[in-house]
């Protein structure tokens, strides 16, 4: 055995692909009036849970990777995980379900709007195990939205260039 691995298997770590369902699923999470709150059509490969394929995106377009790293202690996963909450299936749709997810705030950097949509929607359409993914909703709290004052006016800005 080497020495990295007998280092990190005296703090507990443990290689090894995630259920994502055991941690990004959480049916009894109430959502905050600061959350970014999305709603996805997800349509998982056939044999692929639908409960399992909600917290996949939800994993995926937060904090989640596919594996266990090391550097998964560093930071809270409860304060920073996007929380798939909610699940309902699409009338006369087979194996099609909008899945609900919450964002925290604190997993974004403030104000940035292309950091968030990158998150939500930048990764996870790639992922193998989704058949079909679409954004069908987004709610944006306005402590989010809200944008400070310029520090430049357009006029100074073009005496400057």
């Amino acid at each position: 055995m080497s020495l990295q691995t007998e280092t990190k298997a005296g703090v507990g770590f443990q290689a090894g692909v995630k259920d994502y369902k055991l941690t990004y699923y959480t049916p009894e999470y109430e959502t905050k009036d600061t959350d970014i709150l999305a709603a996805l059509r997800v349509s998982p490969q056939p044999g692929f849970p639908h409960e399992e394929a909600g917290a996949a995106v939800a994993a995926e377009s937060s904090t989640g990777t596919w594996t266990t790293v090391w550097t998964d202690g560093l930071t809270s996963l409860d304060r920073y995980k996007g929380r798939f909450y909610h699940l309902e299936p699409i009338d006369g749709e087979d194996n099609e379900w909008i899945c609900y997810v919450a964002y925290p705030l604190d997993l974004f950097e403030d104000g940035s709007v292309t950091n968030m949509f990158t998150s939500i929607v930048g990764n996870i359409f790639g992922f193998k195990t989704l058949r079909a993914l679409r954004l069908e909703d987004l709610r944006i709290p306005p402590t989010y939205s809200k944008f400070s004052k310029a520090r430049l006016k357009v006029s100074k800005l073009k005496e400057i260039s």
